[in-house]
């Protein structure tokens, strides 16, 4: 059996919790993460950040291939390093049971300078954005931070003599791109597997005449992790914990770290019920049997993990409560709101309804009536798709800034007529598509006066962000968007100006959770939640949607007239999305939003977000570039239509 060497991916998986030590890397252990650092940064444009941080360092050499052959590459390591001064990309690092790459390494005698390259971004001028006001680490930063002391303290253990400064190499959000197309110049292969797969279409900053990183230097920070004022696990200092970890993965010896709400709330190693079925084995189950002594009953005992936006849980876990059955109101904190359903009166209500077997929605019909009898006809429901990446996409852009490249209109009538009216979407290469964008949205929507409505806050925020763009931009008429954009939302805290708009477009996700409960939707108020929730309690949407879309008059743009959005299997309607065609063929939309989640501004749509990623740096036949426009333009009617679907079983409910 080959050596477990403990890694920094490894190393950054025990500070979470030591006990996925024993669980990673184990086909028997169902794992909800993708274990793929290369698809991970394809999913977020990563490697495109790290490519263009090796251009601050011409004549790298780079250390590739035999990426499970430590020892040969930490022997390739070490003959480069014989020179006195050179630039390794990659280089690693063995000592004893450890194993570190690191993503730049410059060596010049005995000083050298570790930098660690991330596709996050930072303001210089944040003064607080690694330690906070009152000494501790940032938590956000937390991981990156632990990661590079770990390199730091392998590296040091192989060369002693060294003098090392850290770094962290990110995108400057105060910097602007100096060309066009900077994202697009490093490009990747459709069949590649490994970095080998990327092409650059420029080898020298000077090509580009600047860069959009900064480089943040860390070295004091990590003096002080190594000195123990920030620990890593409970009461152990650095180099402890390395001991500690590596010991156990070495040996494969489960740790028995003790469970807790917060860190158990969120493991990958939870096995879904069809995971169980196919003899997939829970981690997360075995830690809980050992610690609380769980039995198999309790598993399927409803939990305080499921409630809405719940955080209380740490507490009463503390206190020994964990299932819904021993809590009270007390414990919930219930406060009632005047006229709509508070967040602790929702959070009860789900309790109530879970431990009672209560399959009934909860509703305030007449709260509900007297806000949908202010909305004007006709109705128009708006969807975006954004992306925000590292690497702008054009001239003048910076770091992260928002990028709307998709929208999916749909109107519904007084008389109840659902037509889908409009949609644009930019897929091409390279384009800037927000200008466009709003000028497609604005002859959309102002074809009526009728409300518009979005779902949850994102859409407000990209009007805000595309308003704020336009102002610094010399577009033709640029004046006449944002007064559109003013009409149709509301300025933020973000934003230096301030308006309400006439037709501020109402959060139809606001409206759910003041007025509407159902208990299928779980502790979530996300659309994909609430859509099959509403399908499964209205008559009216199974009847309607149980036939073809020619059948029921549906206008759609992109599903054939005889396409059925309503399919029931073993009793229980099958939610609309699940019948989408699969953005990626590979990863499972979980799987997708689980790897972009701590992606920058990013609440839904990962799927969405990547496969726009994928079309805008990524070499692919033209046939499936079309394939993957025409799976987004679904995608996003879908969204629409959930809205349309939603007002249609309120209607229904409050029988207007």
């Amino acid at each position: 059996m080959s050596q477990r060497l403990l890694t920094k991916s490894r190393f950054k998986q025990a500070l979470e919790c030591p006990n996925k030590l024993f669980y990673t890397k184990k086909e028997e252990y169902a794992n909800s993460k993708l274990e793929d650092p290369f698809l991970e940064a394809l999913a977020q444009g990563g490697f495109q950040v790290e490519e263009l941080a090796r251009l601050h360092y011409p004549g790298g050499v780079l250390i590739e291939n035999n990426d499970w052959n430590y020892e040969l590459l930490a022997t390739q390591t070490e003959e480069l390093l014989q020179r006195e001064n050179v630039v390794i990309f990659e280089a690693a690092f063995k000592f004893q049971n450890l194993f570190i790459r690191t993503d730049i390494l410059v060596k010049r005698g005995n000083e050298i300078q570790l930098i660690e390259v991330k596709a996050k971004s930072f303001d210089p001028e944040d003064e607080n954005l690694l330690v906070g006001k009152r000494g501790g680490l940032v938590s956000g930063w937390k991981p990156y931070l632990f990661d590079v002391a770990f390199q730091r303290y392998v590296i040091q253990k192989c060369h002693p003599e060294w003098k090392i400064k850290s770094y962290l190499m990110l995108a400057d959000k105060s910097k602007e791109s100096p060309i066009e197309g900077l994202n697009q110049l490093f490009r990747i292969s459709k069949t590649a597997s490994n970095r080998t797969g990327i092409t650059k279409e420029v080898n020298s900053l000077e090509e580009i005449g600047g860069s959009v990183l900064g480089k943040i230097n860390i070295d004091s920070i990590l003096d002080e992790i190594e000195a123990g004022k920030h620990l890593c696990y409970e009461d152990l200092n650095l180099e402890q914990s390395i001991n500690v970890f590596s010991e156990h993965y070495a040996t494969d010896k489960f740790f028995n770290s003790p469970v807790s709400y917060s860190n158990c709330k969120g493991c990958e190693f939870i096995a879904t019920e069809e995971e169980l079925t196919t003899g997939k084995k829970s981690g997360f189950r075995e830690c809980w049997s050992k610690h609380m002594g769980w039995e198999e009953e309790d598993f399927s005992k409803a939990n305080t993990f499921g409630i809405w936006n719940f955080r209380r849980g740490n507490r009463l876990f503390e206190e020994g409560k964990i299932f819904l059955d021993d809590l009270d109101e007390d414990d919930i904190g219930v406060r009632p709101e005047s006229g709509k359903i508070s967040a602790s009166e929702r959070q009860w209500i789900q309790v109530e309804k879970t431990r009672t077997g209560d399959g009934e929605p909860y509703i305030l019909k007449e709260e509900l009536r007297q806000e949908m009898s202010s909305w004007k006809f006709p109705l128009n429901f708006i969807d975006f798709e954004t992306s925000a990446t590292a690497l702008p996409f054009n001239k003048g852009r910076r770091p992260y800034e928002q990028v709307a490249f998709q929208f999916s209109h749909h109107s519904v009538d007084e008389a109840g007529n659902v037509k889908h009216e409009s949609e644009f979407i930019n897929f091409t290469p390279g384009n800037f598509p927000n200008f466009q964008f709003m000028r497609e949205l604005k002859k959309a929507i102002e074809k009526n006066n009728g409300s518009i409505f979005k779902y949850a806050a994102h859409e407000n925020s990209i009007l805000n962000a595309i308003f704020q763009q336009l102002k610094e931009s010399n577009e033709p008429n640029k004046e006449e968007l944002q007064e559109f954009i003013k009409s149709i939302s509301h300025s933020t805290g973000n934003s230096p100006d301030e308006w309400c708009g006439e037709r501020d477009m109402i959060d139809l996700c606001e409206v759910v959770k003041n007025y509407y409960y159902d208990p299928h939707m779980g502790g979530s108020n996300s659309i994909k939640a609430i859509l099959p929730a509403a399908l499964n309690s209205s008559k009216y949407l199974q009847r309607k949607y149980s036939k073809p879309l020619r059948e029921i008059d549906l206008s759609s743009k992109n599903f054939d007239p005889g396409h059925i959005w309503l399919r029931v299997e073993n009793g229980k309607v099958v939610s609309p999305y699940k019948m989408l065609p699969p953005l990626f063929a590979d990863w499972t939309e979980e799987q997708l939003e689980a790897t972009v989640s701590g992606m920058e501004d990013i609440v839904d749509g990962g799927a969405a977000l990547t496969a726009y990623g994928k079309l805008q740096y990524t070499d692919m036949p033209e046939e499936e570039r079309l394939a993957i426009k025409q799976s987004l333009l679904k995608y996003c009617e879908l969204d629409t239509l959930a809205m349309v679907m939603i007002w249609e079983y309120f209607r229904e409910v409050v029988e207007l």
